[in-house]
């Protein structure tokens, strides 16, 4: 079970879209804290249903953070046993980088794509300090910039994409954030090696951005929330459900159905 996490199972409270009235809002756990502040969130019920699923599947955490960002986040039940970082590019076991894996995407990195550093040098000479707040490379395998979104120049995203493209780069708006990613970089790779080592027969995934789209096609069964650039895209795949619900109530179905394709399966 290989979920991403920000905007998909856990959400800033800006992003929770608690449409509801007060009075009926769900009950949220704190599963964040970041500079001595909460800073992300399930439903109580999602935990409950996280825990359950994480004491009997291979639960795998996946992400575009960095192990450090990572390791900020306690989702409820047991630490799981892998989990997958900056996008791929790091496998943990037992919470620890495996060396194997990571040796083997840094090569195939130097041999598929340009490198980071002709990468960073675009960004930092096209991106305008009236809209860039951070420029931020991520465990030296990809780049990402913040930026102040409603200053930002309609069709600067996609002028980027189109340069990246051709040097075997792809680009994802997600917030704030713009993420420049090598294309051999994905989560899906590093949810088949972890297949590979469980000989686990059925992968289920959720995911939100176009960077989970090789994720949630590599699965048997995926879903994805109603928001997000697969939503806004409206992204399908023959076994993909796309929910309505969005913000943090997206996380809590997407565990409901996580849970009931689990039992289906030991039935």
């Amino acid at each position: 079970m290989a979920s991403d996490l920000d905007r998909t199972l856990i959400y800033s409270t800006p992003a929770l879209a608690l449409r509801m009235p007060d009075a009926e809002a769900p009950r949220l756990l704190c599963v964040e804290v970041y500079d001595n502040k909460p800073l992300s969130y399930m439903t109580e019920t999602a935990a409950a249903l996280l825990e359950d699923l994480a004491a009997t599947t291979f639960f795998v955490p996946t992400t575009t953070r960095t192990r450090e960002q990572y390791h900020r986040i306690h989702l409820p039940g047991p630490p799981p046993q892998f989990a997958i970082c900056a996008n791929g590019g790091h496998l943990l076991v037992d919470g620890v980088s495996d060396e194997d894996w990571q040796r083997r995407v840094r090569a195939r990195l130097a041999d598929e794509c340009a490198p980071l550093a002709e990468i960073r040098a675009h960004l930092q000479r096209t991106a305008d300090p009236a809209w860039l707040l951070k420029e931020r490379v991520a465990e030296d395998f990809f780049a990402y910039l913040v930026v102040e979104r409603p200053l930002l120049p309609e069709g600067w995203v996609k002028e980027l994409a189109a340069w990246a493209e051709g040097r075997g780069w792809t680009v994802s708006l997600q917030g704030r954030k713009i993420y420049v990613v090598p294309k051999p970089l994905t989560k899906s790779a590093a949810m088949r090696e972890v297949v590979r080592r469980t000989g686990d027969t059925l992968t289920l995934a959720a995911g939100d951005s176009l960077l989970d789209a090789d994720l949630l096609l590599a699965a048997d069964r995926a879903w994805r929330p109603g928001h997000g650039e697969l939503a806004d895209e409206g992204w399908q795949a023959p076994h993909l459900t796309a929910l309505a619900e969005t913000g943090v109530m997206a996380g809590e179905e997407i565990t409901r159905n996580f849970a009931l394709a689990a039992a289906r399966n030991r039935a």
